[in-house]
């Protein structure tokens, strides 16, 4: 039995680091992180310098990796593995963990650690490196005044990552480096609505004096926090696709993030709470959320801020918020306008509240812009961009590559 075979000979089985990458195909530092996401088990080799694998596991690893990256012949969607989120009846999970219960207990940093490493960093906090935000700021002034806000981070992020000399470099610690500097960078890029708000550290409290002209208690940035830990991930979303693309051509992290952000400008993805956020403005001024349900539907639109096609009852990110925010007296009256928004649709359809029409009683509660949901929803996930980022960093470069299937005019054809 192998158990009772001499330590030598079991260590003999095993492969160095640099065996690994050459049997799996991948660079040294891809194997370290097969390792951190559980791929691959490694272990101290007797009398080596480094870490040891066992061949076997390598080379299973190796035929899933062929496996998964052979098209099917039949034709399928595209299917990426990852190690980050899991959505599964109606609750979603990061990294197996409930990530609605992480986002109550612990802060947007301390979550966007869990989602990048596997590992908590009790009172994580990123800070802007003053190049970069100098930078940063430049460009974005630069804009003319009636520039979006992702406008402003999209050129923030290409600003920053002009003073990062080291963003070509993507290894798991520079590539964390590099997030942990630009997400504070985007937040402090925007400008601030109150010249008397006193700045701070956590990206809730540094985002807040960007959204409204109000000044927080405790409890209100502690809705944004929470609001901004729900929205760090959410699998394979349109934004996160285009940024693995990126990624799979090896783009730096930025520029990764940059191709994140110009997805999510879409009215169909990012820009969805803002139309929630119209229509609670209205539902207030009106009193009543049916004859604003009737307009839009009259108008052949749907109601904003209800359904969303992975979960069949309400999108748990709503109901995480909705919770959060029942403590806040100045959240009431928007809360009363989206359970009547709720209320009368469900008279002809089975449609629940998601989390734009959450972000829509937050922003509209402190007297926010209508986009401040979209700016939420892009500072957030940025730090999940950059955790699929690193996970298809450590994958077959130019995987994502599928085959066009053409359906024009057969040549030859004469020339125009």
């Amino acid at each position: 039995m192998r158990d009772r075979e001499p330590a030598a000979a079991q260590e003999a089985r095993r492969l160095t680091t640099r065996e690994t990458a050459e049997r799996l195909g991948v660079k040294p530092e891809t194997v370290y992180a097969y390792v951190s996401r559980g791929q691959l088990t490694s272990r101290r080799g007797q009398g080596r310098r480094g870490s040891t694998f066992d061949a076997s596991e390598v080379d299973a690893l190796a035929r899933r990796n062929r496996r998964e990256s052979t098209p099917s012949s039949a034709g399928s969607d595209l299917s990426v593995r990852t190690g980050l989120t899991l959505i599964e009846q109606d609750r979603y999970f990061f990294r197996g963990v409930d990530a609605t219960e992480l986002a109550a207990h612990h802060s947007f940093e301390e979550v966007a650690e869990w989602l990048w490493t596997g590992a908590l960093r009790p009172g994580a906090r990123f800070s802007a490196p003053k190049e970069a935000l100098s930078a940063a700021r430049r460009a974005a002034g630069a804009l003319p005044e009636h520039s979006s806000t992702v406008d402003r981070l999209r050129v923030a992020a290409v600003a920053a990552a002009t003073a990062d000399p080291l963003r070509y470099d993507l290894s798991e610690d520079s590539v964390l480096g590099a997030a942990r500097s630009l997400i504070p960078t985007l937040a402090a890029t925007l400008p601030l609505r109150n010249a008397t708000y006193a700045d701070g550290e956590p990206i809730a409290q540094r985002l807040w004096g960007r959204l409204s002209h109000r000044h927080p208690d405790e409890a209100s940035l502690r809705v944004l926090d929470t609001a901004l830990g729900l929205l760090v991930d959410h699998d394979l979303a349109a934004s996160t696709l285009a940024v693995r693309v990126a990624a799979s051509a090896r783009a730096h992290a930025y520029a990764a993030v940059s191709a994140g952000l110009g997805v999510l400008e879409g009215p169909l993805h990012g820009a969805a709470s803002g139309l929630a956020h119209r229509l609670l403005l209205d539902v207030l001024e009106r009193g009543s959320a049916g004859p604003v349900v009737a307009d839009e539907l009259r108008a052949g639109r749907n109601v904003p801020g209800l359904g969303h096609r992975l979960y069949k009852g309400e999108d748990p990110r709503a109901q995480a918020l909705f919770t959060a925010l029942e403590g806040l007296p100045a959240a009431e009256p928007a809360l009363a306008a989206a359970r009547d928004v709720v209320t009368t649709t469900a008279r002809h359809t089975d449609l629940h509240a998601n989390v734009d029409l959450a972000l829509a009683v937050f922003t509209t509660s402190f007297g926010m812009p209508a986009e401040a949901g979209e700016t939420i929803f892009a500072v957030a996930r940025t730090a999940g961009w950059i955790a699929h980022a690193l996970e298809e960093y450590g994958e077959r470069p130019l995987r994502m590559r599928p085959t066009g299937h053409y359906v024009g005019a057969r040549p030859p054809q004469p020339l125009p």
